[in-house]
């Protein structure tokens, strides 16, 4: 069999159990940077893991941290031609814009003097371990590519996710887990799909794509033993089909023959490891109610359990996706529903990972692919529409500066004005905290040096560190 016929059967033959089980380095467990990719520049880490929460979307950045008291004074007002004239604006295109005030109280939490709204009062509760971003920009104003920019900062599909980036510099922690997990929950209004291409590889070699684990059911697709197969007769089969692909990768030298020994490899570890992880049942009751996680529901807050479970055991970046922040109508009734299956387990997943010292070493993020507009949109009671020109995140652990609220938007909150922050700025802000030098860590494709953080140069956000 020449190597390209090889090679063609191993993507064919290997492709489902690959799915499941590409994304962590074999080996040691080291946190050092992987073999493929020896030159990444390091410095000081102050972050050893991610956490991102997805609030998959758009929340309302006026309905949780950004207050303006100008927006209450104009609700129900035209909104000003000045703010909105040759914008893009998603669904009230061509249509007459009317201010939306505030569908909420504000009030100021902690040492620091926070602002958070009355939908978020566990968020609020950790006023002063968060720092708010409140000029978030992006560039893309539908969900799909809004999500691929904030994963891959780039609109082009098939670019690696920041996951695999982190993976590919930093390599794993963990000998029987991927370093990528991905784990998603619904609730709300209108989940928007997410698609398995936004925790992809790319063009990074394939063991470093992100490995969604399903909090209810199977733990993981295509992992578990076919029926009347033993563990004894599994580990048989991998074991001859590894000596077979390494035989023959001795002649034809092929890495990606290498990617997929670890793939089989990995997978038949994660049969033994990912039941054990994911069963949250043997988790205090206290535990279990800190969360308000109940086993086997895929919850939001089953999810949250997980992920400090997962963080504990070395996974390196873990992405939580919850699907039902598109609020276009009904914006009270469904940001009651949303931070209701949100707000404490996020709470709660800081709490935890305090109390048990993970949280100085590992960075939270919260946000969603964009924010949402000033002006009303009505579908089945006041909504608000997409937007991308401001927004809000918020950063914690991980060295972050808690209580700390950075950037603003103009007086309706529709412009970032003030210390603007761009998408791949925050993606230079996240590996610095790992030790990695945003600006210079690239990998060689198609003849250019390509980077997370794009082209321009993305600038570290000091002021939060």
């Amino acid at each position: 069999m020449n190597p390209a016929t090889r090679r063609t059967f191993l993507g064919q033959s290997g492709f489902s159990l690959g799915s499941a089980a590409l994304a962590s380095l074999l080996g040691n467990g080291t946190s050092f940077a992987s073999a493929d990719h020896p030159d990444t520049p390091y410095f000081a880490a102050k972050a050893k893991r991610v956490i991102f929460l997805c609030m998959a979307g758009g929340p309302s950045h006026l309905e949780t941290f950004d207050y303006k008291p100008k927006l209450n004074e104009l609700d129900g007002k035209p909104m000003p031609e000045s703010f909105t004239k040759g914008q893009p604006i998603a669904q009230l295109q061509g249509q007459e814009l009317q201010v939306l005030g505030h569908q909420t109280e504000f009030k100021k939490y902690g040492k620091s003097g926070l602002m958070v709204s009355d939908y978020l009062p566990w968020t609020a509760k950790m006023a002063d371990d968060i720092a708010v971003v409140k000029s978030m920009v992006t560039e893309q104003i539908n969900h799909d590519p809004a999500h691929t920019f904030m994963n891959t900062g780039t609109v082009i599909s098939g670019r690696p996710s920041m996951g695999s980036w982190v993976n590919y510099g930093l390599g794993s922690m963990s000998e029987d887990l991927p370093g990528f997990v991905v784990l998603t929950s619904v609730g709300g209004r209108n989940p928007q799909p997410i698609a398995s291409r936004q925790w992809s590889s790319g063009f990074l070699p394939g063991k470093y794509q992100g490995v969604e684990f399903n909090s209810a059911g199977d733990p993981v697709h295509y992992v578990s033993n076919p029926k009347g197969v033993s563990a004894g007769q599994q580990a048989a089969l991998v074991d001859a089909i590894s000596q077979l692909d390494r035989k023959r990768n001795s002649i034809v030298g092929n890495p990606e023959i290498d990617t997929r020994i670890a793939a089989y490899e990995m997978a038949f570890r994660m049969q033994t490891s990912v039941p054990g992880l994911m069963d949250i049942s043997e988790e205090p009751q206290a535990v279990l109610d800190l969360y308000g996680a109940k086993p086997g529901d895929g919850s939001y807050a089953s999810n949250c359990l997980l992920a400090r479970r997962l963080a504990e055991r070395g996974v390196r970046f873990i992405h939580l996706y919850h699907r039902g922040w598109d609020h276009h109508g009904d914006l009270k009734k469904y940001m009651d529903i949303c931070c209701g299956l949100t707000d404490r387990p996020t709470w709660a997943l800081l709490t935890d990972l305090k109390q048990r010292g993970l949280l100085d070493d590992t960075l939270v993020i919260w946000g969603g692919e964009f924010g949402r507009t000033p002006m009303f949109q009505g579908k089945g009671g006041a909504g608000r529409d997409h937007h991308i020109k401001g927004f809000s995140m918020w950063m914690a652990g991980g060295g972050i500066k808690g209580g700390t609220s950075y950037g603003e938007t103009d007086e309706l909150g529709y412009n970032a004005v003030g210390n603007v922050v761009h998408v791949r700025d925050l993606h230079a802000t996240m590996l610095h905290q790992l030790g990695i030098d945003g600006n210079r860590f690239t990998f060689p494709f198609q003849g250019l040096d390509m980077k997370l953080t794009g082209v321009e140069k993305a600038k570290v956000i000091k002021d939060l560190i």
